[in-house]
């Protein structure tokens, strides 16, 4: 299991920006690690209600990250190009990485098996990488979804610490 304090895994991925179906580019991780803190926001699935929730909510603070010099990234194993579908009819500004292969969800130790009865996805979480690479805060949904304005709120603060 990946833990606070470890180092987290590099990776090469689409990378979809949401500003037209096909617009995909190539992500990096360890590209970023350097330029303030990353946050990795793993959803199960597209166009789900929980999903859609949390990438707008994350979406309407994306200044306060930027404030910190956060970067903000979903993380499904949709692809890149229904994910730029998601975003532009769900209308949130959040990036979203394209985990087609489920190679993230096995090495964040975050794979959903039993998605819907028979899908593997990513189970609901969230992880925050800081300038070294280390992961600083680690979160996987254990229940219900939380409510999402508090959790956000939170995540800021997590953010906060990041930067120290």
């Amino acid at each position: 299991m990946l833990s606070e304090g470890e180092m987290a895994p590099d990776f090469t991925v689409p990378l979809a920006g949401g500003d037209g179906y096909d617009d995909v580019s190539e992500f990096t991780l360890s590209d970023t690690i350097g330029n303030g803190p990353v946050v990795l926001a793993f959803v199960p699935g597209a166009f789900t209600g929980g999903c859609t929730e949390e990438m707008t909510t994350l979406g309407r603070e994306l200044d306060e990250f930027e404030a910190y010099g956060a970067s903000v990234y979903g993380v499904s194993v949709d692809l890149p190009f229904a994910q730029n579908v998601w975003i532009q009819e769900a209308g949130f500004d959040i990036p979203m990485l394209s985990d087609w292969n489920h190679e993230l969800i096995h090495a964040y130790d975050v794979v959903y098996n039993n998605m819907y009865g028979s899908i593997t996805s990513a189970e609901r979480s969230v992880f925050v990488i800081d300038d070294e690479g280390i992961v600083t805060h680690r979160w996987v949904r254990e229940n219900d979804n939380p409510d999402f304005d508090a959790f956000v709120s939170d995540l800021q603060l997590r953010v906060e610490e990041a930067c120290r």
